[in-house]
């Protein structure tokens, strides 16, 4: 009986102890409270599954100022469910060639149905893998308008944008280009 005692009462010390942070007289730490549910599904945290399309861009270095813009526009969740969806993935070097300031531009709140438009025209319901964006003339995407593919000399172009690498995702395929898609002018 004394030696269930010791041990109940050294677990309350450990306990105790372990649960101090240090901080006493500070205000506490409050704990994030947002649920999955209020954040969506690209907040769900998951290291054992394939990635879906989002988290293969997030973890592609050359691929983070599409993510900043995905993140600007509140475009996670899309790119996060099931689909299937096809996305054309500019690089960090197909921003860079877009006219000074017309990134930062769209990357302020005031902008955001904008760039919402521009990256939804880089995605495409459905899956189409490298082979068969090669079979079609045109790719209807999200926003309604078509992209053209072409295949000159045994490599694709999207709008004129190279492919430069084609992933498959959990939710559909993404294709890496070295071009910036842009939507045609509204009628």
């Amino acid at each position: 009986m004394k030696f269930i005692n010791y041990v109940l009462i050294s677990s309350a010390f450990m306990f105790a102890t372990s649960c101090s942070d240090g901080n006493a007289g500070k205000e506490p730490v409050k704990a994030k409270t947002e649920s999955v549910q209020e954040k969506g599904q690209s907040s769900v945290q998951d290291e054992v599954s394939d990635p879906n399309i989002i988290q293969l861009a997030i973890a592609t270095k050359d691929l983070s100022t599409l993510v900043a813009g995905i993140q600007a526009a509140e475009l996670e969740d899309v790119l996060a469910n099931a689909g299937p969806l096809t996305v054309f993935a500019p690089t960090n070097a197909a921003f860079d060639k877009l006219p000074e300031g017309v990134l930062a531009d769209l990357l302020k709140p005031k902008n955001k149905d904008k760039l919402a438009a521009i990256i939804k025209y880089h995605a495409a319901p459905g899956n189409y893998d490298a082979d068969h964006i090669k079979g079609v003339m045109g790719i209807g995407q999200a926003t309604g308008e078509k992209v053209v593919v072409e295949v000159k000399d045994g490599v694709t172009y999207v709008n004129g944008a190279k492919v430069l690498a084609s992933v498959k995702a959990t939710n559909g395929y993404v294709h890496v280009i070295d071009g910036v898609l842009l939507p045609p002018p509204a009628k």
